[in-house]
């Protein structure tokens, strides 16, 4: 394994680690809907718990309105079911085979709680950045003691693998910031 690789290899990591934030941050509800949100709630369809989103049309109505329409009729109580007993907090209501699920307003104590959690997350995600750093700088290190690359290579390596760290870091701040702002925004 050379340095570039090394390089390639940790730029891989930090990006599934971005990937892996955003969809994270997906899950943290705000006063805003969007069919994401439903994306880790699990029904069970013949003796199997599968996403809604495969048993069910999920789209908006409004800006605080998710429906979401079963593709067969007996799957709707089951939805219905699955969405109210998640973690999220919401209570659906059935009209025929539609189903709505109106997005409380978020109240101020909440929003303050959500915000907590997405800098929990976001710090998660900078700790598993640093890790992918460490663990190049470990390999860079190895490669120079076995005589298969020089000092000069480790310390480019090093420096280069810092400069994509502080990229990475930085695009997670920003995303926690537009995330906050989100949260806050009335």
């Amino acid at each position: 394994m050379t340095t570039a690789e090394i390089k390639k290899n940790a730029e891989a990591k930090m990006a599934r680690s971005i990937e892996s934030f955003k969809t994270e941050l997906q899950k943290i509800r705000t006063g805003r809907a969007h069919p994401g949100i439903l994306d880790h709630v699990q029904v069970e369809y013949y003796g199997s718990m599968v996403p809604i989103s495969q048993v069910a049309n999920v789209s908006l109505l409004d800006s605080r309105t998710i429906s979401v329409q079963p593709w067969e009729k007996p799957m709707g109580a089951k939805i219905e079911k699955a969405i109210r007993e998640s973690d999220l907090g919401l209570n659906p209501s059935s009209q025929g085979d539609l189903i709505r699920v109106p997005m409380p307003a978020l109240t101020e104590e909440r929003r303050k709680d959500l915000t907590k959690v997405v800098r929990n997350a976001g710090e998660d995600a900078r700790i598993a950045v640093r890790n992918v750093r460490r663990d190049a700088n470990e390999l860079v290190k190895k490669l120079v003691k076995d005589k298969l690359a020089t000092e000069d290579d480790e310390r480019r390596s090093q420096d280069e693998v810092q400069k994509l760290t502080d990229r990475t870091i930085a695009e997670i701040d920003k995303l926690v910031q537009g995330k906050e702002a989100e949260i806050l925004a009335v």
